[in-house]
């Protein structure tokens, strides 16, 4: 069976743009769901819904491909699958390991979603020497010490790093030393890698942040639809005041009602 280091998929040489890239896995999850109900065929306006994007976005990703469905049928659901998961590299072994078996990083070696996507957990790698062997999903882990021989002996190119902030630089530094080209980061912290290695980030603190940012956009426009909805006034335009030294300037400081800027200049 192929493994990670002897083949690259072919998304960049026949030009597919990145965006395109990172929807794809979409498609495929959407397309999966319908081929294990036996659907056999689906049409562009249902596969986008069910991807989340929009109809013609799909069509054009899908040119990328040399797919372009059948007027009044649609696209054939199980070459679609076959299609991406060939422009993905998933119709062959992609071994990994995990460094890092804290909570995330066991969590993450529990995940069966691997196999069935074309990934194999390879090994997995901490530096507490107590873990040394202790079975974590049915593999034993293996200490640090061992991260370049097990990388060598499994020719593993994809590397998921769940350590602390403070010790992935350090990891990524060896992963990639090791060969390894592509690598996973849910490590909170930006990786420095050299050119020709891919690092995908997942920072999950960071995406709660952006929720909880349009909570409270949208908690204030709930707020203020009562208001514009009984066409309150909009507050007076502040007065233009002449420069120091003009004729009309005011001189001096203002009261606490006079007209001193809201906040001063440093």
């Amino acid at each position: 069976m192929a493994t990670g280091r002897t083949h690259r998929p072919a998304t960049r040489s026949r030009g597919i743009p990145e965006a395109t890239v990172a929807r794809l896995p979409l498609y495929l999850r959407a397309l999966t769901a319908l081929s294990e109900r036996s659907v056999p065929t689906v049409s562009s306006e249902e596969l986008a819904t069910a991807a989340g994007v929009n109809s013609a976005k799909l069509r054009k990703d899908f040119s990328y491909l040399g797919s372009y469905g059948t007027r009044g049928v649609g696209y054939d659901v199980e070459y679609l699958v076959y299609q991406i998961s060939r422009e993905l590299g998933l119709t062959q072994d992609w071994p990994v390991v995990i460094v890092g078996i804290g909570n995330l990083g066991a969590a993450l070696a529990n995940y069966g979603g691997f196999a069935s996507r074309g990934f194999r957990v390879a090994a997995l790698i901490d530096a507490d020497p107590a873990m040394a062997g202790k079975p974590v999903a049915g593999i034993p882990v293996q200490h640090t010490d061992e991260l370049e021989k097990i990388i060598t002996d499994n020719g593993v190119s994809i590397g998921v790093i769940a350590t602390p902030a403070g010790a992935a630089q350090q990891v990524c530094d060896r992963l990639v030393a090791a060969g390894i080209t592509s690598i996973l980061n849910f490590a909170p912290t930006v990786l420095s890698v050299p050119d020709g290695v891919d690092v995908r980030k997942v920072d999950l603190s960071i995406e709660l942040q952006i929720l909880a940012f349009h909570e409270q956009r949208k908690a204030g426009e709930e707020v203020g639809a009562p208001e514009e909805a009984a066409g309150a006034v909009p507050p007076p335009p502040v007065p233009h005041r002449a420069p120091p030294g003009a004729p009309g300037a005011d001189s001096g400081r203002q009261g606490p009602d006079g007209d001193v800027p809201a906040v001063m200049p440093a």
